[in-house]
């Protein structure tokens, strides 16, 4: 079992990618039970320290990957350091090429005008033993509870899901036991990076911890979401003092 150490009254994994990605892989080669997986940034966990259930739903998941400079940055601040931030980009795209040449199968839920599509072709001239069963939009709340993977007699080991916080992680919760997949996870706005429809910031930004200015450069709406920053190292600030 993967370690978790508490950010804000949520658990986050506590490993590098590596052994993320060979207990997921291990556990589908040995028939393991479904679980979920979410990746919590400063924004989530702002959102689960005044949404309880919101909280319970991502203490709930089986990893919970530190996806965000902001919460690396408190974990040393709180005297709770992590080993590697792992981004749900990273993740999806490093699943793909190990499970590739894997019997293991994958599937895209969400994102809009055909990202979804474009995603898994690009995924699949990269690593062409990709083994896509299910691809799916996103739909209307109002028309559809379930999406027609249900109604399809398909296996999806892995199905990716792009709603954006706290949508996916409702969602999944709510879900997973009545859909034909093992493992889920929640990857934000992955289709849109990965297909290219939104430029992702070079590498070096990535590891000096700017990325987050990259994308608000590149998507000046992301203001009010950044805002959410200053509320998160609020809180990083006040759990300090009660220590």
């Amino acid at each position: 079992m993967l370690e978790k150490k508490i950010i804000l009254g949520v658990g986050i994994t506590d490993a590098v990618k590596q052994e993320i990605l060979e207990y997921i892989i291990r556990g589908l080669e040995k028939d393991s039970k479904k679980y979920f997986i979410v990746t919590p940034n400063p924004e989530i966990l702002t959102l689960a320290n005044n949404d309880s259930s919101y909280k319970n739903i991502l203490n709930k998941a089986k990893i919970a990957l530190a996806d965000g400079v902001g919460v690396i940055m408190a974990g040393k601040i709180l005297g709770r350091s992590f080993k590697e931030r792992t981004t749900g980009v990273d993740l999806l795209e490093n699943l793909c090429k190990q499970v590739a040449e894997k019997p293991i199968t994958v599937g895209f839920l969400g994102g809009k005008g055909g990202v979804a599509e474009k995603t898994v072709e690009c995924l699949q001239k990269k690593y062409p033993g990709l083994k896509v069963t299910f691809i799916g939009r996103e739909w209307s709340d109002k028309l559809l509870k379930l999406p027609k993977l249900l109604r399809l007699p398909i296996k999806v080991d892995i199905l990716f899901v792009a709603f954006g916080a706290p949508k996916q992680e409702k969602w999944i919760y709510e879900n997973l036991e009545k859909l034909p997949v093992r493992v889920a996870i929640g990857v934000g706005g992955a289709f849109d990076y990965i297909s290219g429809n939104i430029p992702r910031a070079p590498v070096f930004i990535r590891k000096i911890g700017f990325e987050w200015l990259f994308r608000l450069i590149a998507q000046p709406w992301r203001i009010k979401r950044q805002l959410a920053l200053l509320k998160f190292a609020f809180l990083v600030l006040k759990e300090t003092i009660k220590k």
